[in-house]
């Protein structure tokens, strides 16, 4: 995976999981598969994004991506910054200028297993778009692994 980005087994996102429960709104946990994947089953408490929702190359727009990062993640634009501002930062290559990360939530995704390229896709788009490293981590093993160590399941996703 990226720099900076960790990656977490499954006491790292139980403990993510425990968090939220408590109460803790500054972690968001990600299945970042398609929803036909998910409607056979997800880990509790994960909310589903799809992979595609963040993907220019899958038809993701800048204002989806935008609303996504603020609604979801807590990341607002930077004061006097819209879409245009972040699509031409982007082909820069440098989006520091145009999102404000302070609110930023911490980010636990994860899709299929070791071998889906779902979360990593969502991953490298995050990293593209500015968002701290730090604030990614990665559960690897995915609903693959989750389901043979007999972690409860739930259909669908919140």
């Amino acid at each position: 995976m990226a720099d900076g980005v960790e990656t977490i087994a499954e006491n790292g996102i139980l403990s993510y999981l425990e968090k939220i429960t408590g109460g803790d709104d500054s972690i968001l946990v990600i299945d970042s598969r398609t929803p036909d994947w998910v409607e056979k089953g997800t880990i509790p408490g994960a909310k589903n994004l799809p992979w595609t929702n963040l993907s220019p190359a899958k038809g993701a727009t800048t204002d989806n991506i935008i609303k996504i990062m603020n609604d979801e993640f807590g990341v607002k634009l930077a004061e006097d910054m819209d879409a245009l501002d972040v699509d031409e930062a982007v082909v820069a290559g440098d989006t520091s200028e145009v999102f404000d990360f302070s609110g930023a939530k911490t980010l636990v995704l994860f899709c299929n297993g070791m071998w889906c390229g779902q979360s990593p896709t969502n991953i490298m788009q995050l990293l593209k778009m500015g968002y701290p490293a730090e604030k990614i981590k990665w559960y690897r093993g995915g609903m693959q692994t989750w389901s043979v160590l007999g972690f409860n399941t739930v259909k669908g996703g919140s």
